[in-house]
């Protein structure tokens, strides 16, 4: 895949874990059985602006593209399994929560690893 296609893909990863993140927040403060909803707004409303930045930047480089890798993968293991205990009331994978928070941890040590590497383009 190309860089433009993977950044673009990028983009749209973050726009949907966005919006996914508002649909959360707004099913937690009206629903009353909101268990899961409100982490996975907060997981999705986290990680979705960080893809988006990520995106936007084009994913220079091979850390922030691995970066958006481990940060998307995490994200979408992570919601998907507090969404399965939300609605089905239990997981058919229990270690997919702390596999998805070990891929977003190391996300976002690629983040820091990618602004301490960084060449100056001024």
């Amino acid at each position: 895949m190309s860089r433009s296609k993977f950044a673009r893909l990028v983009v749209v990863s973050g726009g949907v874990f966005g919006a996914i993140g508002v649909m959360s927040a707004a099913g937690a403060s009206h629903s009353g059985d909101a268990r899961n909803l409100g982490a996975i707004a907060s997981i999705c409303l986290a990680h979705g602006p960080a893809l988006l930045a990520l995106g936007l930047h084009g994913v220079r480089g091979r850390l922030y593209a691995g970066a958006a890798l481990l940060l998307g993968f995490g994200t979408l293991i992570f919601v998907g399994d507090l969404a399965l205990r939300q609605w089905l009331g239990a997981s058919p994978l229990p270690v997919a929560a702390p596999v998805g928070g070990i891929g977003m941890i190391a996300g976002w040590l690629m983040v820091i690893l990618g602004g301490i590497t960084a060449q100056a383009t001024e």
